[in-house]
């Protein structure tokens, strides 16, 4: 077997030099030439990166923190320190390919990308909410909404860990992946950041989270000029700027992510 090593090109979680010896000594060959799969070594930050870039199926590592601020990778299959182990279920087959559906993403009939996790429209320096509308069409869904708030995140079920259950924190559960609202398989999950107000037309309703079905056709365009830019889609860490009068459309991709499972479960949220 071959793998191909993927960690943070600035600032790696572990020494590149360390994990290809961990790999080497695994019995697995290293390299991107003829490689059968990918070590993302990181948090999910990292993890939604490759995901939605590579086509190889991935097993994503995470690295243990006991700080704070450190990363959580609540997508990692292993961590680090296990990883030789990991490597062995690999070796001897294992392991499991679950393969996840991508959101595509488009601004004004350009497309932007694919995301393996979540995208998101959010405020950039300015200090005001976004006004913004968001309208749902397809098999199952059909409405519109207008809303005042800090952005709007729209994700897949592997990115229900992510942006998109900071709800759960705010209530207290803020370690525990399964206390999470989860994004089924089948749906796509949307959640206003921090909102003042929302106001689905014609309905008695102010919604904050929820979920539509896989298919739907998400478009957002603000209603107020503003500093608004759009993150998860592609490496610029300044976002992608998004004026009023353009529109950001969210569909289903063509792309899937092969995730690796060491001990699959077909009941994981995620």
């Amino acid at each position: 077997m071959k793998a191909v090593l993927l960690l943070d090109g600035d600032a790696p979680k572990v020494a590149p030099a360390q994990l290809s010896r961990i790999v080497l000594k695994a019995g697995i060959e290293v390299g991107r030439a003829g490689a059968d799969f990918g070590i993302v070594v990181g948090g999910d930050g990292r993890f939604g990166r490759y995901g939605r870039t590579e086509k190889l199926p991935l097993l994503f590592v995470g690295v243990r923190s006991k700080g704070a601020a450190g990363s959580k990778a609540h997508l990692a299959q292993t961590t680090f320190d296990e990883l030789p182990e990991a490597l062995a279920k690999i070796r001897s087959g294992e392991y499991a390919v679950d393969a996840h559906r991508r959101l595509r993403v488009t601004k004004e009939a350009k497309v932007l990308g694919e995301v393996f996790t979540d995208v998101y429209l959010q405020r950039g320096d300015e200090g005001s909410c976004l006004r913004y509308k968001l309208s749902v069409s397809g098999k199952g869904a059909r409405f519109e909404e207008a809303a005042i708030a800090d952005g709007v995140v729209v994700a897949t079920r592997a990115g229900s860990t992510g942006y998109y259950s900071y709800v759960d924190r705010i209530r207290g559960n803020m370690v525990e992946p399964s206390a999470f609202a989860h994004v089924g398989r089948d749906e796509v999950g949307i959640c206003h950041i921090t909102p003042t107000y929302t106001e689905r037309l014609g309905a008695e309703i102010h919604p904050l989270r929820y979920t539509v079905p896989w298919g739907s056709k998400i478009e957002i365009s603000l209603f107020r000029e503003a500093d608004a830019r759009l993150f998860g889609v592609a490496d610029s860490r300044a976002g992608i700027k998004v004026s009023m009068g353009e529109k950001v459309s969210i569909t289903a991709g063509k792309e899937v992510t092969k995730v690796m499972t060491l001990r699959y479960d077909p009941h994981r949220s995620w």
